[in-house]
């Protein structure tokens, strides 16, 4: 059986039972520590979520910190190649997180992990996840759409700023984050002539990363979250940080899956081209590919939403 290997860059070396690894998460904190879990005995960890709607912890969070947990317990030369996750409680913010790692494989070029995220002793997520040892092949991908520069659009959640200061001042993937849609939308995005519903997203981490490619593999984690549910609801609204009006449709991803195909810096810019193909019976299907700003085609991801058009809402998500 492969020895635990701690990787200090995404297993925070203080334990949890330090006075600090009580404090909500704030303001301000980097998506590295956003990320990052806390070794609380054997192929236990722990971390902290923060809200990605009022009282309850972002799903993509959650997902990006099971990861974490996960290739903790990996040999340090194997990467993240895939994920599965299902989100099956809400999460809450002012409760620790608990993930219980189980080493289902270790051969000799893969290995595979089990996460049961507990939280009030109570699964909120379960994550599939395997990790490779990386070797040279053929290659082959699909090519970059080209689209405007993410300097041509504003960063969304600047935009947020100014429409509803006081919600995006509570918000902390805001501070840890930048989004660009290009171009920027007016109103909602109606379906192509085959039913698609495209987007083209800008995203990054607003500040710098470790080396550690198991730390970008959880930043991209958390960053496939930030907007893809949204895909299913843009041909009725503008994504929240955009609009002044209250939300139409009520969205909370079911799962989440990201295929890494090559080595990526989540600290640099990646295109997310972002495609809605199918509603039905009240789940929205939402699929993702990213591209590093020189047109390497570095990971895909997939989601599956819950779509409710809402009568009225308050709520600015």
């Amino acid at each position: 059986m492969t020895e635990q290997v701690v990787r200090t860059k995404v297993v925070a070396s203080a334990p949890i039972d330090s006075p600090d690894a009580n404090e909500v998460v704030a303001v301000g904190t980097p998506l590295a520590d956003l990320v990052a879990v806390r070794p609380h005995g054997t192929d236990i960890f722990h971390g902290f979520g923060h809200a990605g709607a009022p009282q309850r912890v972002m799903g993509g969070q959650v997902a990006a910190q099971a990861l974490a947990a996960a290739g903790a317990t990996v040999d340090a030369g194997r990467v993240a190649h895939s994920l599965h996750g299902y989100f099956l409680r809400e999460g809450r913010p002012d409760r620790v997180i608990e993930y219980h790692v189980s080493r289902s494989r270790d051969g000799r070029s893969y290995s595979a992990r089990q996460v049961a995220a507990v939280q009030d002793g109570a699964e909120i997520f379960v994550l599939t996840a395997s990790f490779v040892r990386p070797g040279a092949g053929p290659e082959r991908q699909l090519v970059a759409p080209v689209v405007p520069a993410p300097d041509t659009a504003p960063d969304v959640y600047d935009v947020w700023s100014a429409l509803h200061p006081e919600a995006h001042a509570q918000a902390v993937y805001a501070g840890a984050v930048e989004v660009r849609i290009v171009p920027r939308p007016a109103g909602p995005t109606a379906p192509e002539a085959d039913g698609t519903v495209r987007q083209d997203v800008w995203l990054r981490s607003r500040g710098p990363l470790p080396d550690d490619p198991l730390v970008h593999a959880c930043a991209l984690t958390y960053l496939a979250d930030a907007t893809l549910a949204q895909s299913s609801a843009i041909e009725h609204e503008v994504m929240y940080p955009l609009r002044r009006e209250h939300g139409r449709v009520g969205l909370a991803s079911i799962d989440h899956a990201v295929w890494f195909h090559r080595p990526l810096r989540a600290d640099d810019w990646l295109l997310l081209r972002q495609t809605s193909t199918s509603i039905a019976s009240c789940r929205g299907f939402n699929q993702g590919t990213f591209w590093s700003p020189d047109g390497t085609m570095v990971a895909s991801a997939t989601q599956e939403s819950v779509v409710r058009l809402l009568p009225d809402s308050n709520d600015e998500r």
